[in-house]
Formats: C-alpha cells, sequence, structure tokens
C-alpha cells in the first residue's frame, strides 16, 4: 500500500536522524583535546621533602609548591602578565625561573624562595635572549647563564651570584661558540665552536685556563657531550663519528679519542643517556625503534624501573625528577591512548602515591590506537611511521589526514599525541610519515634529506599516500594533507604537486617562500648560516630549486580548498608574505579559510585562540573530505 512505503520510509528517516543525533551527542567535544593541563612539569627537591609542579590561573601558569603529603601548598608566583617558561630547583630552599616574553617585556629571569619570599629578578636586559647553562642544583649559589646583550647573533658566558645578584663575564664568545657546558660542580669547563660547517670540541682543566681545540668535525658528524666521569678526564657522548648510528660512548677530555663504545645500536640512534650524579655513573642508554626503549648500565637502577613496571603495568614509564639522594622520583607515564599521569614513587618502602592525570577529560576507551607502519619508497628506501585509525570503523577506505611532521630534522614518536587523538575521534584515519631526513635512523638517513625539501622528501610522503590507497585503508577520494611549521610547508606543497591525490589542504605556521625562509632568520642562529645553505640549500646557487620549491610561486598547481593559520608574530614566518599568498589562492577561485591572529608567535599560545583553531579546522575537514 502507498500509505505504507511512506510509514516505511519515514520510518528510516528518522532512524538515520536519531543515530546521526546520538553519534553527534557522543562526539568528544574539541576542548576535552586541547585542555591545558592542571598540574604539570613536577620537580621534587633536592631534599625530597617538597614537590613543585606548574598550574594554570587566569590564563597564566604560576609554579606552585607543596609537602610530600600534600597538606600544605604554596603559589610562587602570580604574573597576570606573562607565564612561567621553566623552572627549577636550585637549593632545597630556592627556585630559580624563567618567564616567557610578552608583547612588551623580554624573557626574565627570577629567583623565589619555597615559602614564597624573597622574590626577585635576578637578570632582564632589553632585546636579550637568556639560556640557562645550568639547569640543576646550583654551587654556592652561583648560576652559569648565556646572553645574547653585547652581540646579538652570540651568546656569551655569565656567572651569576644569585644572592648579590652581581654578573660576572666568565668567557667573552668570539663569536663561534654555540653552546657551553659545565660540570657538576658548577664550572666552566667545555663548550661546541662552529664555523657553520664544522664542529669544534673546546675543553679546559680548570676555568682560568683557556679553551683548547680536542676534536673538529663536519656537522654531519655529530658528537653531543652528554656528561663528565667521575674523576672529570673524560666525557659521556652520543656520537655518530666512523659510524652511521650514534652511539653512546667514552672520550678523552684531552684527547678526544674515543676509550670505548658503551652502546650501541644496529637499527636507530641511540637518542638519551641519564648519568647518576649521586652514583658517579651511567645509569641507561635509550633508543627509539617504535616505541622508545632502554638499555639498562646499572642494575640497581634495572631493579627500580622493574618495580614501578609492575606496579604501572601496559604504561609507558618516564622518570621526570628525583632528589638527590636518588630515593624519590617523580614518575611520568602515557601511552598512545592515555596523554597520562604523574606519580611520586619512594624506593625504601616501594610505595607509589599518584599526583595528578595530565587530562582527566578523556577515557582511554575512546582513543584510538597508534599503530607503527613501514613501506617502501620509488627509489627502494625503508620509511617507517604510524598509522592511527579510528575506533569503531572499518579499516578499509576510510577518509585520511596525512600529517608531515615539524622540523624537518626531527621524527613522529609513538605516544599520546592531542591532534592525533582529535582527528580520530571524528572518523579519520592519521598518517605519519619519518620520510626521509628526519632524525633516529642514521646519518645517511638524515643526509638523504638534504636539500629535498618538497622533492624526495615530499615523495617519500606521497610513496605512503599511495601505500595507503592500494593496502585500500585509505578512500583515493578523501585525502587531506595537515601540518605545523615544516609540516605546514610540506602539506602546501602536496597540494602543488600533487593536486590529484589531495582533496584539500591546511598550513599551520608554514611558510612558503623558501628564500625568506633564510631572510627571516633569527640573528642567534647566524653561526649555523652555511650549515643551513647545506641542509636546505642556498638562495643564490640554489635559487632555480627554491624557487621550484617554495608553495607561493605556484597558486596556480592549486586546486583544492585551502585553511591557513598564521600568527602576526610569527619570527619564522613572513607575515606580509602569507598575506599575498592568500590573496593569490582567492584571486584564482581558490576556497580559502584564513586564521590570522594579530598576537600569536609561531605557536598560538591563547587557549581561545588554539580552540577556535581546531574548530575551524573540523568544520574545513568535514566540509571537504566526507562522503558526498
Amino acid at each position: 500500500m502507498p500509505g505504507s512505503k511512506i510509514y516505511f520510509f519515514c520510518f528510516v528517516l528518522a532512524t538515520l536522524v536519531s543515530c546521526s543525533m546520538e553519534k553527534a551527542t557522543k562526539r568528544i567535544p574539541i576542548e576535552n583535546f586541547f585542555n591545558v593541563p592542571i598540574n604539570t612539569s613536577y620537580l621534587i627537591s633536592p631534599d625530597g621533602k617538597f614537590i613543585s609542579y606548574l598550574k594554570p590561573d587566569n590564563n597564566r601558569i604560576h609554579i606552585y609548591v607543596e609537602t610530600l603529603d600534600g597538606k600544605t601548598t604554596t603559589q610562587l608566583t602570580c604574573d597576570s602578565n606573562r607565564s612561567i617558561a621553566n623552572y627549577f630547583w636550585a637549593s632545597n630552599n630556592e627556585i630559580l625561573y624563567l618567564k616567557g616574553a610578552s608583547e612588551n617585556m623580554e624573557p626574565g629571569l627570577f629567583a623565589v624562595n619555597i615559602d614564597g619570599s624573597n622574590k626577585r629578578e635576578l637578570l632582564s636586559f632589553p632585546n636579550t635572549k637568556i639560556r640557562l647553562i645550568s639547569s640543576g642544583p646550583v654551587s654556592d649559589g652561583q648560576v652559569l647563564v648565556s646572553l645574547n646583550k653585547r652581540d646579538s647573533t652570540v651568546f656569551d658566558a655569565y656567572r651569576l651570584n644569585m644572592q648579590t645578584e652581581d654578573l660576572s663575564l666568565l668567557f667573552q664568545n668570539p663569536g663561534n661558540i654555540t653552546k657551553w657546558y659545565s660540570d657538576p660542580a658548577g664550572k666552566l669547563r667545555m663548550a661546541i665552536a662552529s664555523d657553520g660547517v664544522n664542529e669544534t670540541l673546546l675543553y679546559r682543566d680548570k676555568e682560568s685556563q683557556n679553551f683548547r681545540s680536542v676534536l673538529t668535525n663536519n656537522f654531519k658528524t655529530s658528537i653531543s657531550p652528554i656528561s663528565f666521569s667521575a674523576d672529570n678526564s673524560c666525557i659521556y657522548a652520543l656520537s655518530n663519528k666512523n659510524r652511521d648510528k650514534m652511539a653512546l660512548v667514552e672520550l678523552d677530555c684531552v684527547t678526544g679519542k674515543e676509550h670505548r663504545v658503551i652502546y650501541s645500536n644496529p637499527l636507530v640512534d641511540v637518542s638519551e643517556a641519564i648519568y647518576s650524579v649521586n652514583k658517579d655513573k651511567l645509569i641507561y642508554a635509550g633508543f627509539e625503534t617504535w616505541k622508545k626503549e632502554r638499555h639498562y648500565l646499572d642494575d640497581t637502577f634495572k631493579a627500580t624501573f622493574k618495580k614501578l613496571e609492575k606496579l604501572l603495568p601496559n604504561t609507558e614509564i618516564v622518570i621526570a625528577s628525583s632528589d638527590s639522594l636518588e630515593k624519590k622520583f617523580i614518575v611520568r607515564t602515557y601511552t598512545d591512548r592515555n596523554p597520562g599521569s604523574f606519580y611520586l614513587y619512594t624506593i625504601d618502602d616501594d610505595k607509589l602515591v599518584k599526583l595528578s592525570d595530565v587530562n582527566s577529560s578523556l577515557k582511554v576507551e575512546n582513543m584510538a590506537e597508534m599503530k607503527p607502519i613501514s613501506y617502501k619508497t620509488r627509489d627502494g628506501l625503508t620509511v617507517y611511521g604510524y598509522l592511527t585509525l579510528p575506533r569503531g570503523m572499518p579499516s578499509k577506505t576510510l577518509p585520511v589526514v596525512v600529517m608531515p611532521h615539524g622540523g624537518p630534522d626531527t621524527r613522529n614518536s609513538w605516544g599520546y599525541n592531542s591532534e592525533v587523538q582529535f582527528l580520530a575521534s571524528r572518523g579519520y584515519a592519521v598518517f605519519q610519515v619519518n620520510f626521509r631526513g628526519s632524525k633516529g635512523y642514521g646519518k645517511d638517513f638524515w643526509i638523504a634529506g638534504f636539500k629535498e625539501w618538497g622533492a624526495k622528501m615530499q615523495d617519500d610522503i606521497t610513496d605512503g599516500v599511495h601505500w595507503l590507497i592500494e593496502q585500500k585503508i585509505a578512500d583515493p577520494s578523501r585525502i587531506g594533507i595537515y601540518g605545523f611549521s615544516f609540516g605546514g610547508f610540506s602539506a602546501l606543497h602536496g597540494l602543488m604537486s600533487g593536486p590529484e591525490l589531495y582533496r584539500c589542504g591546511a598550513s599551520y605556521s608554514g611558510f612558503t617562500n623558501l628564500f625568506t625562509y633564510f631572510k627571516d632568520i633569527p640573528p642567534y642562529f647566524r653561526p649555523y648560516l652555511q650549515m643551513y645553505y647545506e641542509t636546505v640549500g642556498n638562495p643564490e646557487t640554489d635559487a632555480d630549486y627554491f624557487r621550484a620549491a617554495s608553495p607561493v610561486f605556484h597558486t596556480d598547481k592549486i586546486k583544492v580548498p585551502v585553511l591557513i593559520a598564521q600568527g602576526g608574530r610569527d619570527p619564522r614566518v613572513n607575515m606580509n608574505e602569507t598575506h599575498q599568498f592568500v590573496k593569490e589562492l582567492k584571486k584564482k577561485k581558490v576556497p580559502v579559510t584564513y586564521i590570522f591572529k594579530e598576537g600569536e608567535g609561531h605557536v598560538f599560545r591563547n587557549n581561545e585562540n588554539r580552540l577556535e583553531f581546531y574548530k575551524k579546522l573540523e568544520i574545513f575537514l568535514d566540509q571537504n573530505l566526507s562522503r558526498e
């Protein structure tokens, strides 16, 4: 009967609407993914009697200190204009901290007693950057800092008396020193000098002596000091000298010769090593395959970690802080589906006390798994990455968001990622690639990315997308690309080099012009300019390549909708050029969503601006990647 057909149609329509509404009501609010953690950056005092942490209040981040039992809490900072950028325990009774820069104020170095008294500004100079050489308990109330107040392009080394606030020059930078190192006693003993291409390790036995060269390497060979040995005759360092992968080694301070390889991994770089001042020895070397792993060098520390793994099963564990005797630890946990928690662990009684969740508004069961993947590129290189599939959906013909990482000489890592989980919760498969030029896979893999911005690095991403299509994971008609910084550049380049591959693209603080990438480089990066010429290219001798790789010159090749987010105070991306790029796209009738925030820098710090960006990104992707 006709009436029954109409009834059936209405019933089906009502059911579909009801299911759609139910799905919408179950959608996790964007705010939940990008909440500022309630408490973070936990540290324990050297004597193990107090815990400190950062906590937001009135849109600013402040330092708090509390007793171990949590019964007494003191707020140490309350600046309404600036947040805390970094802090550490200078002694059992005093905390040293850096405030972030604001529109009218430079970053400043401050100190405060743990009861909130004697709060004072130790350093603040106009147009000056402050870098801490000391980053732990200081000797005799003296802290080592480096400042570029004399010359904006170089950092001189100073000793600052925290009580008298006297600042004394320790060593004037001759113009080529890029990093300073102190020994455990707070003496300036080592430095790295660079001529832009070659790096030299400098050393001295005493502060009264001049620095002398120990060894020199091309920048492709890296030696990163970890610590001095107990007798100060050697240093422990991460080095890829005469090898492809970074290894943990022992070097002679005088001759620069490698005494021994302490640990190396045949597959990936050794990425970290932890030295215990209390034990006067290395306790582990860290490396990262698809997950972070440790090679233990101290049986006691290994036993401690095994206890923690029993107390905190099925989660990654990081020691965030310890007291000077290494009897009490701040422990941070996380997984790919859980941003994690902070705990206080006491060795003597094997006691674990939860301090705080990083983000309690998210439920693990609603998050998606991040799985490792690998594939072969068109020229036979093996590339690794991660694929996160949305929960509760078939793993076939999915809409995909490709996310190139920033840097580009960084890497994607397994773990909780707010952006990834946000996108997966909206039904997208998220594809992250460690294309050539990424760090962690050895010297050759990194060098393979030199002068390949927008070329073979982009090809690696494109080959990965084709692999997803061949595996029938991706719906070829619903693939978008989104990235931040270099990832934003890569997203825009993907739209111009593979217009048939992507339905849309989004760039957050991505640069559009390699020429102005060099023009706008901060003055304190100038010592690295020759290195940049070799890794990225020279704007004079490689002009044709720069023009071919820069999206700003190829707006005619972009045919799909674009979203661009840009801060007006971004020191790395030229604001006027981004405006012109958007204008040219609109002139060519390309649909553009432009989010411009005058007061923001490279990263949006204002929470309202961040949420606005992600809300508009959600709408943008939904409009362009939904089924028609």
